[in-house]
């Protein structure tokens, strides 16, 4: 069985009937199911907004970790 990442569920069926409806009435991410098991989520904008930015964040780390070991280089802020 698979885990469903989300407290609401609907099925692919009833979210075709109406979809805004489903969007409106939900407060936060829906699974969409197909038999029973989840084939996509429905995620608030605000929300996937911020696993973007997020993301982001985690790949600017990732960066600075890498880059950690390199010799500063000195700048004058007028060079710039």
């Amino acid at each position: 069985m698979e885990n469903i990442l989300a407290r609401a569920s609907i099925g692919i069926s009833e979210l075709k009937i109406n979809p805004t409806a489903v969007i409106e009435r939900a407060n936060g991410p829906v699974a969409v199911l197909n038999r029973n098991k989840p084939i996509a989520y429905l995620v608030p904008a605000r929300a996937w907004e911020a696993v973007c930015e997020r993301l982001g964040d985690l790949q600017l780390a990732e960066i600075v970790r890498q880059r950690s070991g390199e010799t500063p280089v000195n700048v004058k802020i007028e060079d710039l």
